[in-house]
C-alpha cells in the first residue's frame, strides 16, 4: 500500500512542527540543551495533541549526535534510526494491550543493560492508565531510580487513573487542545505543499468539529479530499463530518427569536431528512448561541469562539438577540440533550424544545396589543391613586375588614383524580415499626439506582419521592406533587417486583402527596398521644420520636430538623 494517510505522513518531526504546546515544547528544548532532563516524564492531554510525537521528538533529540541541541537534526544515523523504528534502544510500548506485571517485570529486568546504539535508552509507554496496579508497583521503584542511561515517558489521556505514588516520581506536562487558529494554519501548509485546493472556510469547519485534536483533523481533511472532486469545497466538508453550516444554524436562530415557528420545523426537519446528526445539530446549535452571547459580552474575544465565525449574520443576530433570550434558550436546549439520551426519537424532543424557545418571547419586543393593554393598566393605577389622595383629604377612615378565615380545600389529586387510600394508609400505620422502614431506607439508594437502569422513566418518577412508613406487606411513599402519585401506580408493575428483590419480601407501594401525609401523620400522632398504651411504640421514620421531650434532642430538632435526627437510646 503506497499511500499514507496524512496524520502519518505529517506526523511531527521537530518540536517546532508541534502545534499549540510552546509551553512545553520550549521546556524540553531548554531542558535538553543544558543537559538538565529528567529520567520519567508523564505527558497528559486529550487525544491528538501531540503526546507521543512529543515524546518521540525528545527520544531523538537527547540521542542525536549533535546533541546538545534544540531540535534534532534528523539526517544522522541516530535520528533517522529512531525515527524509522529501526534502533532497538527507543521502545514504544502500548499499555492497553500489554497491562500486566510480566511485561514490566520484563521491562525492569532490560532496564539496568546499557544501550546499543544510541546514549539513552528510552521507554515511550502510551495509555500508562490502562496499566493493572500490580503492573504499576512492578514500575514502581524501577520509575523512581533507574539507571543513569535510562529515560521514562509515560503518556495518557486519563491521569487520574494513574497512581500518585507514579505521578510524584515524575515531571509532568499537560497538553491543551489545540486552538482553532493554529489547526487551521497548520492544515492551510500542509494543503500548500500537498497542491490541494481548499477554502479557508472548509478549514475552519474541520477545525471547529476536530475539536481541538489534530490528528482527528488531518483524518477528517483525509475524508473531506477523498469525497471531493477537484476542489475540496465546504459542502464537501460538511457531508463528510455530519455538521450543520453556519448559515442554516443562524436561520434556525433567527426563525426562533421572530417567532417563525414553521420556518424553524421546516429548517430542522429539512437538516434530518438531509441525514444530518440530530445530536450533532442541537450540540452546534448551543455552541453557536454561546458564541453570540460571548461576543456580545466582549467582541474583542473572537478568537474565542467555539463554532462561529463571525461574519455579517453573526454580527446582525449579536445585535438583535437579548442575552436574556440566549440563556434560556440554551437551558431548552441542554434540557432536550439530557432528554434524547433516553429515546429512539430524538426528533421529537428537538421540536418541543424550539416550540418552547419561541414562547421565550424578547424582553425588548411588545406587541401592540400589549402595549394597550399596558397603557390601560396605567391609566388605571393613576385614577385609583387619584381616589385614594380624595379620601385621605376627605378625612375618610379606612377600615379594614377582618379577613375572613379561608376555607380548606382539599388538595386536587393528580390526573384522572387519583384518589388517595387513606383507609390503607392508617392501616399500614397501625402496623407500621421502626424495623420495616429502616429496612426500606437501607436499600433505598440500592434500589433506586438499579431502577436508573432498568426503567428511566419510574426511575424519574420516583425521584421525588420518599419513604415515610412500612409494615410487613405495605410501603407509605409520599411525593411532592399529587401527579407523581399516578405516574408511580402507572410503573407499579415493574417498581414492586424490582423492591421485592432488595427488601427480600413483597411490599405494595401506596403513594400519596406530601400534604396529605402530613395530614394524616398529625392525625394519627393526636390519636397516639390520645393513647397511652401505644405511645412508645415506633411506627414510622418520622413519627417515632414525637414524643420525646429531652431538652437536647428538641435543639438539635430546631438546627438540622426532623429529617437529619436519628434518636438512639
Amino acid at each position: 500500500m503506497s499511500y499514507q494517510a496524512l496524520y502519518r505522513v505529517w506526523r511531527p518531526k521537530n518540536f517546532e512542527d508541534v502545534v499549540g504546546q510552546t509551553h512545553i515544547t520550549r521546556t524540553l528544548q531548554n531542558a535538553i540543551e543544558q543537559d538538565k532532563f529528567s529520567h520519567a516524564y508523564l505527558f497528559s492531554g486529550p487525544r491528538g495533541t501531540g503526546k507521543t510525537s512529543a515524546a518521540k521528538i525528545f527520544a531523538k533529540a537527547v540521542n542525536c549526535e549533535r546533541s546538545p541541541v534544540k531540535e534534532p537534526c534528523n539526517e544522522c544515523a541516530a535520528c533517522l534510526g529512531i525515527q524509522d523504528g529501526s534502533i532497538s534502544d527507543v521502545i514504544e510500548i502500548d499499555a492497553a494491550s500489554n497491562n500486566g506485571v510480566e511485561q514490566i517485570r520484563e521491562i525492569r529486568d532490560k532496564v539496568k543493560y546499557a544501550p546499543s546504539a544510541v546514549p539513552y535508552k528510552v521507554y515511550i509507554i502510551d495509555e500508562v492508565h490502562m496499566l493493572s496496579m500490580g503492573a504499576f508497583n512492578a514500575l514502581l521503584k524501577t520509575l523512581e531510580e533507574p539507571p543513569r542511561h535510562v529515560i521514562f515517558i509515560l503518556a495518557t489521556t486519563e491521569p487520574h487513573k494513574i497512581p500518585l505514588t507514579i505521578i510524584s516520581r515524575c515531571q509532568r506536562f499537560d497538553f491543551k487542545r489545540i486552538s482553532q487558529k493554529a489547526m487551521v494554519d497548520r492544515m492551510e501548509s500542509i494543503t500548500s505543499a500537498e497542491e490541494i485546493t481548499i477554502a479557508r472556510e472548509a478549514l475552519e469547519i474541520v477545525a471547529l468539529t476536530a475539536e481541538g485534536g489534530m490528528r482527528d483533523a488531518l483524518s477528517l481533511l483525509d475524508q473531506a479530499i477523498s469525497y471531493s472532486e477537484e476542489e475540496v469545497t465546504v459542502e464537501d466538508v460538511l457531508a463528510v463530518t455530519g455538521s450543520v453550516s453556519q448559515g442554516k444554524l443562524a436561520e434556525v436562530v433567527r426563525a426562533l427569536y421572530e417567532q417563525e415557528v414553521k420556518a424553524a420545523l421546516e429548517a430542522v426537519d429539512d437538516l434530518i431528512q438531509q441525514g444530518k446528526d440530530p445530536g450533532r445539530f442541537v450540540f452546534d446549535l448551543i455552541y453557536y448561541l454561546r458564541d453570540i452571547l460571548l461576543f456580545q459580552s466582549a467582541p474583542d474575544l473572537e478568537h474565542n469562539l467555539e463554532r462561529a465565525i463571525p461574519d455579517d449574520t453573526f454580527r446582525m443576530l449579536a445585535e438583535q438577540l437579548t442575552a436574556q433570550w440566549i440563556q434560556q434558550a440554551i437551558r431548552e436546549l441542554n434540557q432536550c440533550q439530557q432528554e434524547m439520551k433516553w429515546t429512539t426519537s430524538p426528533k421529537v424532543f428537538i421540536e418541543i424544545a424550539l416550540l418552547n424557545m419561541v414562547e421565550v418571547k424578547p424582553a425588548s419586543v411588545l406587541k401592540p396589543a400589549e402595549s394597550e393593554a399596558l397603557n390601560q393598566l396605567s391609566k388605571k393605577i393613576t385614577e385609583l391613586e387619584r381616589e385614594l389622595t380624595s379620601l385621605k383629604q376627605n378625612g375618610v377612615e379606612q377600615q379594614t375588614a377582618k379577613p375572613s378565615k379561608p376555607k380548606r380545600t382539599p388538595a386536587k389529586s393528580g390526573r384522572k383524580g387519583y384518589n388517595v387510600p387513606y383507609e390503607r394508609i392508617r392501616q399500614v400505620l397501625n402496623e407500621a415499626s421502626k424495623e420495616e422502614i429502616k429496612t426500606v431506607q437501607g436499600h433505598w439508594a440500592d434500589f433506586m439506582e438499579a431502577l436508573k437502569r432498568n426503567n428511566a422513566p419510574a426511575h424519574a418518577t420516583l425521584l421525588n419521592s420518599k419513604p415515610r412508613a412500612a409494615s410487613s406487606k405495605a410501603l407509605v411513599l409520599a411525593f411532592r406533587y399529587d401527579i407523581h402519585c399516578s405516574l408511580a401506580m402507572e410503573h407499579q408493575s415493574t417498581i414492586e417486583p424490582l423492591l421485592t428483590e432488595f427488601i427480600g419480601k413483597p411490599l405494595t407501594i401506596i403513594p400519596i402527596p406530601e400534604p396529605n401525609w402530613q395530614e394524616v401523620r398529625e392525625e394519627y400522632v393526636r390519636k397516639q398521644k390520645s393513647s397511652p398504651d401505644d405511645s412508645d411504640e415506633e411506627t414510622s421514620d418520622d413519627t417515632s420520636s414525637e414524643g420525646n421531650d429531652d431538652p437536647l434532642v428538641s435543639e438539635a430538632r430546631k438546627l438540622v430538623g426532623d429529617d437529619l435526627i436519628e434518636i438512639q437510646d
